[in-house]
């Protein structure tokens, strides 16, 4: 793994890469969840089943994370790091094929506003915030059809609430996992790693 911090609109963003051991089949950039970080328990696991399938990984940590504060910045905030982040990823990472965007939760959201303006070919959406816990009428579901194939992974007790499946978008469903997604996170990781295989993005 290697960190590294680049520039955007809103500072600093820090971004930590892992590299299978061969050449990638395909790009996977990760974002976190509004107070968290990029070492989330579902999110390292991913990185390693995505790893060793072959695929690049890049955790991106939001700038105001870097600035050391735990509040989140305003959305259009999140999604110009986000762009500015993933431009220059595309650039470093030129000869890889595919890109493929997400995150958990927060930054489900930002990979989802932002994935047909970066050309990412899919969406991968860990503990997607369907609505404010104990709202569900302010659904964030539009954010989801974006028209790109996108795989999203909630937990049956999120307070958050688990979105439905939609032409195009596969929701997995977790057994006892909370918003967090820390019940069984090397199932969660096997359920993206099937997907990654099942799409043709990954090398093993």
């Amino acid at each position: 793994m290697t960190q590294d911090e680049v520039p955007t609109p809103r500072g600093p963003a820090r971004l930590d890469t892992d590299l299978p051991a061969g050449s990638p089949a395909a790009l996977l950039v990760l974002g976190h969840g509004a107070g968290g970080g990029v070492d989330a328990p579902d999110l390292l696991a991913v990185r390693d089943v995505a790893v060793a399938a072959g695929v690049a990984v890049v955790r991106v940590t939001q700038p105001y994370r870097v600035a050391g504060r735990r509040a989140p910045a305003p959305a259009g905030h999140l999604d110009e790091a986000w762009t500015a982040v993933v431009a220059v990823l595309r650039e470093r990472h030129r000869d890889v094929p595919t890109l493929v965007v997400g995150g958990r939760s927060s930054g489900a959201r930002v990979a989802c506003r932002t994935a047909r303006a970066v050309g990412a070919a899919a969406i991968l959406a860990l503990a997607f915030p369907l609505h404010p816990p104990g709202r569900p009428e302010r659904s964030r579901a539009p954010e989801l059809l974006t028209g790109l194939p996108t795989l999203v992974v909630n937990g049956d007790r999120d307070p958050f609430g688990v979105p439905e499946p939609s032409p195009g978008v596969t929701v997995v469903t977790r057994p006892g996992a909370g918003h967090d997604l820390r019940r069984d996170v090397a199932g969660t990781a096997a359920v993206v790693g099937d997907w990654l295989r099942g799409q043709g993005w990954a090398n093993g």
